[in-house]
């Protein structure tokens, strides 16, 4: 399906370009979403007539995102949850989680904002990217531990995720040196009586 971009729009193209996507994305996502129109020569009269009006809509929203992105580059956010000893949680924090964390923080978000690549599973300092506008990504920090305690113990660089190891110190006995010793020299004697 031919559509025309609203918006830019990642790994497909900038605003006005006119590219060819699946039909079902098209249906499913663009056309619902406000992000592109059906090439048609009355959509492509009416995106040329509306362009300078859309184009200082993304510019402002752009802005907007900017300074967002000034004071939340870079912010951390605690999330506690139940994990195993190695550092495994027992579920997954997800879009959803980490939105609501961020909300609660003083930073308005929605869960489409937040784009994870891989599923966020053990506890430790994980770095999420959020979209805040098309052209306009920031990096946040999510501290990921089993209790507030731990989350600060993990900022400050602790690594939680191994099982602590004890260490013992062996001492050794003067005795068994002695009887070592002693068993080493008829060993010792021993085998110079066969050679002989």
């Amino acid at each position: 399906m031919q559509i025309i971009l609203l918006e830019r729009v990642a790994k497909l193209g900038q605003m006005g370009e006119v590219v060819r996507v699946r039909d079902g994305f098209a249906r499913n996502y663009l056309l619902p979403q406000g992000k592109a129109l059906r090439a048609t020569k009355s959509n492509l009269q009416r995106f040329e007539s509306e362009r300078a009006q859309l184009e200082a809509r993304n510019l402002e929203r752009k802005s907007e995102a900017e300074s967002v992105a000034k004071t939340l580059d870079g912010q951390t956010f605690t999330v506690i949850r139940q994990a195993g000893e190695t550092g495994q949680l027992y579920g997954s924090v997800s879009t959803r989680d980490i939105a609501d964390v961020m909300t609660e923080g003083g930073f308005s978000s929605a869960r489409s904002q937040v784009r994870l690549d891989r599923p966020i599973k053990t506890i430790g300092l994980h770095e999420v990217a959020v979209v805040l506008h098309p052209e306009v990504e920031v990096s946040v920090t999510l501290n990921v531990a089993r209790s507030a305690d731990e989350a600060e113990r993990q900022a400050r660089g602790e690594d939680l995720t191994g099982r602590e190891q004890d260490t013992f110190e062996f001492e050794e006995d003067e005795d068994e040196d002695a009887e070592g010793e002693e068993a080493a020299e008829a060993d010792a004697e021993a085998d110079e009586e066969e050679a002989l």
